[in-house]
């Protein structure tokens, strides 16, 4: 009887921590896509930040489907989320593009990352109400990276452009239903 008294405790653990374990393994894939962009895997970085979006994705669904969403997970969840697709999607791009600009390359990474913080606090201080207000970090951020792929055929100067459009979006008032 002990030895499953045991046996439930540890499952009901590890159910409880089974969102935050998820939003974990995103933080540290955008972690890991941080460290290759600085070191110059592009590529590598893309894979990272692609994979970071899937925990993501099944981070909130563990929570909802069982019934674990809490406060913490959700700041947890919002921490996560500006490095991995804010800090580490800027960064691909402005390694792979939006250095060659100079300081306006130095100024659209650093706005996109502002709209993305401010974007991600805006939606911790809201009531959820089954929509989005502005476009999700993790949609701007799984564009802008997917925009690296198309460095080959695109003027350079396009790369400001979708960087700007994707930060407004982050800010703007426009709703978005939740999926």
């Amino acid at each position: 009887m002990l030895l499953s008294d045991v046996v439930d405790h540890t499952i009901k653990k590890l159910k409880a921590q089974t969102a935050n374990v998820l939003t974990f393994v995103n933080m540290g894939l955008g972690g890991f896509a941080i460290v290759a962009g600085i070191q110059g895997q592009l590529h590598l970085s893309l894979l990272l930040i692609f994979l970071a979006a899937m925990a993501d994705r099944f981070d909130g669904m563990a929570a909802r489907k069982l019934q674990i969403e809490s406060e913490l997970g959700k700041q947890l969840d919002s921490m996560s989320d500006i490095i991995s697709f804010g800090v580490a999607p800027a960064l691909l791009l402005y390694q792979g593009i939006l250095n060659l600009f100079g300081f306006p390359g130095v100024f659209f990474t650093i706005f996109y990352i502002g709209c993305g913080a401010f974007r991600l606090a805006r939606f911790n201080i809201s009531e959820n109400h089954g929509f989005f207000t502005g476009l999700p970090i993790t949609a701007a951020g799984c564009l802008l990276t997917f925009s690296y792929l198309a460095i080959p055929y695109l003027p350079p100067f396009s790369f400001l452009f979708i960087t700007l459009v994707l930060s407004l979006l982050m800010i703007s008032t426009f709703t978005l239903k939740k999926v």
